[in-house]
């Protein structure tokens, strides 16, 4: 089967079970879309006109190519003509070949999802049909219950009675049931539709008991919903999701809590749609016509609270925002849908997450119907932010042919039969993103943020960022995908846009890239005291209180030095802009004015890793030379980004021998590090009118920077190994020395950038 032919006979609109049997008959099963066929149609047509046409030769690809395609099958089973090109030079095949080994195994998958379907269905059937005869027999022979002989037409037993009464109850809560899966399905159930009719009876008696008290047909004389499984171990084979118990329909009735989660998540997945339409009157349009704010009245018209009412002193944020992706809608929503995959992609965002709870895993393999329930930290780098904790579900939806959408919503503590965290200092209402695919292999991604939250747990600095929405705001989330998708293009591409003054193979730059990631990780851990790293506060000496001073002993993390390692970060206003600032403090060649460890070293970038189109997306190892013979030449490791949210300076020593390791595609899991750098955050002046003050005095002045685009906030944090015996006790001169590393730099960026 070649061309696009025997692929629309099985996964479009007709279906032919002629071509079922000649794939059987060809032994297609037994080649499982490893082999492929020489020649074309146009082949085969040319050889006709000189002859009989020559046999077809199959090619049996090696394990490795199997291994290879069977990997990319699982991220991207429809790739388009640049990744199927990529894949041939890789694998050494034709693009032909991989053309169509791609094609057979989504018709092969098809042929056993339908052939599995088939079994189902004759099952059901044969089931259904006994059941049915027996019913019939039934009905036209009654039976009197008090003399055994034949029941006189009009005479109701007591029994018949109870029965009826229990069918009407049934009957209402086969209903209930076949409403809310139609609901969460969003299309009828076909088999509803579908009506037997019975013959006519004596007996006034609807519907028999079978099993679980409800036997094979409803009470209007139609068979039982596909799809629901009542208690004889068989699934229809209507695409209902699975769901796991406790959460599944057992027997006849729905557990209350599964019943209210499916409720709440439809209810948000309405409403998220509504607010992520484009002339929806749900968002107010700024004069310049960039950002949206939520129009309140209009919102509170238009929805009832699904998750109750606002918390006494929450304080609300609502924003959206569209851009464009490299990434197709169904690769999108695969990784939203994965707590790993999800963290990975917005690594700076999202401190810790976890799958709770599997409620839905969807319809027929694909994440539509998908519903969970998940816990996650999220952060803003900056010891002045609280991270936010959230327990909600996160339901995912096909709406159309290549559109998508997936919603979170918070779980109410009055809804949830499992204990939430201890302090909720957010709730999240409906927000998430739909998703649409592009005819250029983009997405353009619509994205919603709305939530509720505890304005106590933040500093007087960030209260307006915050409030502004740009701190956990729709822009930051698509920012931060629209550079995490361009660098994961860049990382599957076969070659990668690098200027270095060494030659990296791949495998020794994705080391290089790994190791960095890490480096951010910890860093972001350090300043946002998350709990993936198990912190402890520490007040001692002479220390400012905007300074957040953390400890922690490192017993066996091979990643960072072992002892005490002391964290300290603290934010300050700087007049001066987020590029402007992230200009300075990423170029080498100005380091020497701010770094204590790089005076009088001159600086040197000897690998230069791009990991995105913009100046300065990157990662970085540089060189200090000392001009001092008895000093060696300290080797440091940098990764800097930058976008609308914000930019990030990260960098840590390391030592020669352990780069090497990793340049060379090494491991770098056992590479210690200990991170330092900067978090910059734009400070937009129309959000922010007048002088900020905290605790009586001004700190951030209502004027615009020194390059008069306005100031950013400016975050420091550095990790440091105050001793390396774990059970050495902490000193006060330590905490203090880290305290004025801090200010000291503080003071040296502002003298370098000529700041009052």
């Amino acid at each position: 089967m070649e061309g696009r032919g025997g692929e629309t006979a099985l996964m479009g609109g007709n279906y032919d079970p002629g071509m079922v049997g000649r794939l059987r008959e060809d032994g297609y099963e037994s080649r499982s879309g490893s082999d492929n066929v020489e020649g074309s149609g146009d082949d085969q047509e040319a050889g006709n006109d000189q002859g009989p046409a020559k046999k077809k030769k199959y090619h049996r690809h090696t394990p490795n190519q199997i291994q290879e395609l069977e990997g990319f099958f699982k991220e991207c089973p429809h790739p388009d003509e640049k990744q199927r090109l990529e894949l041939s030079r890789k694998l050494g095949l034709e693009i032909k070949q991989v053309k169509f080994w791609f094609q057979n195994r989504r018709t092969q998958m098809k042929t056993q999802l339908e052939r599995h379907e088939n079994i189902i269905l004759r099952q059901e059937n044969d089931k259904l049909r006994a059941e049915n005869t027996l019913m019939r027999d039934a009905m036209a022979n009654p039976v009197c219950n008090n003399c055994g002989g034949p029941a006189i037409p009009g005479q109701i037993s007591f029994e018949e009675h109870q029965l009826r009464i229990e069918n009407g109850r049934l009957k209402d809560e086969l209903n209930r049931i076949c409403a809310l899966a139609n609901k969460f399905l969003g299309r009828p159930l076909s088999s509803l539709a579908t009506s037997i009719p019975l013959p006519s009876s004596t007996s006034s008696l609807e519907l028999g008991v079978g099993r679980n008290g409800i036997g094979g047909l409803s009470s209007m004389g139609a068979p039982l919903p596909m799809g629901l499984d009542l208690g004889d171990g068989i699934m229809g084979a209507s695409a209902m999701p699975l769901i796991k118990p406790p959460m599944s329909f057992m027997g006849n009735q729905i557990p209350m809590d599964s019943t209210m989660f499916m409720d709440l998540a439809l209810t948000a997945m309405d409403e998220l749609i509504k607010m992520a339409q484009a002339d929806s009157s749900l968002w107010i349009k700024s004069l310049d016509g960039g950002k949206e704010t939520l129009n309140q009245e209009e919102y509170v018209r238009a929805f009832s609270p699904c998750i109750g009412t606002k918390p006494v002193g929450f304080v609300t944020e609502a924003t959206r925002d569209t851009g464009m992706v490299i990434m197709n809608s169904l690769a999108l929503v695969e990784t939203l849908m994965d707590e790993g995959r999800w963290k990975e992609m917005f690594p700076c965002i999202i401190a810790r997450a976890s799958t709770i709870d599997l409620i839905s895993n969807g319809i027929a393999g694909t994440k539509n119907g998908a519903l969970q329930v998940m816990h996650a930290e999220l952060q803003v780098l900056s010891p002045f932010v609280s991270v936010r904790q959230l327990k909600f579900l996160r339901y995912c939806k096909q709406q159309a042919e290549g559109v998508w959408a997936v919603v979170d919503v918070s779980i109410d503590i009055s809804i949830e039969s499992t204990n939430m965290h201890p302090f909720v200092n957010c709730r999240r209402l409906p927000s998430g993103c739909v998703v649409q695919d592009m005819p250029n292999g983009y997405s353009k991604v619509t994205w919603i943020e709305h939530s509720e939250y505890n304005e106590s747990g933040i500093h007087e600095l960030y209260q307006p960022f915050i409030r502004a929405g740009m701190g956990f705001g729709a822009q930051r989330w698509v920012a931060t995908l629209q550079r995490q998708s361009e660098f994961l293009a860049i990382l599957m591409s076969s070659t990668f846009p690098i200027e270095d003054h060494t030659t990296l193979s791949p495998a020794g730059k994705r080391s290089m890239l790994k190791l960095a990631q890490r480096m951010t990780d910890k860093f972001c851990s350090g300043v946002c005291a998350s709990t993936t790293h198990k912190w402890d506060n520490l007040r001692l000496g002479n220390v400012s209180e905007n300074v957040r001073v953390m400890t922690r002993r490192n017993l066996d993390d091979p990643g960072e030095p072992h002892g005490i390692v002391v964290s300290a970060a603290t934010s300050v206003w700087m007049p001066v802009s987020q590029q402007g600032l992230f200009d300075f403090l990423r170029d080498e060649r100005s380091r020497s004015q701010w770094d204590i460890l790089c005076v009088g070293r001159p600086i040197q970038e000897m690998i230069h890793i791009a990991k995105g189109q913009k100046q300065g997306n990157c990662v970085s190892l540089l060189r200090g030379n000392s001009t001092n013979e008895n000093e060696s030449n300290m080797l440091i490791l940098q990764e800097t980004w930058t976008d609308a949210s914000g930019s990030v300076v990260v960098y840590a020593p390391v030592d020669a021998p352990s780069i090497n390791v990793v340049m060379g595609g090494g491991d770098s899991t056992y590479v210690a590090l200990l991170p330092s750098g900067f978090s910059i955050l734009p400070d937009d002046q129309s959000f922010f009118g007048g002088p900020q003050i905290c605790n009586g005095t001004v700190i951030k002045e209502d004027n615009n920077g020194s390059d008069g685009s306005g100031g950013c906030l400016l975050t420091v944090g550095f990790q440091i190994l105050i001793n390396s015996q774990p059970a050495a006790k902490l000193t006060v001169e330590s905490v203090e020395t880290v305290n004025n590393l801090i200010s000291c730099t503080i003071q040296k960026i502002k003298a370098a950038l000529k700041m009052p």
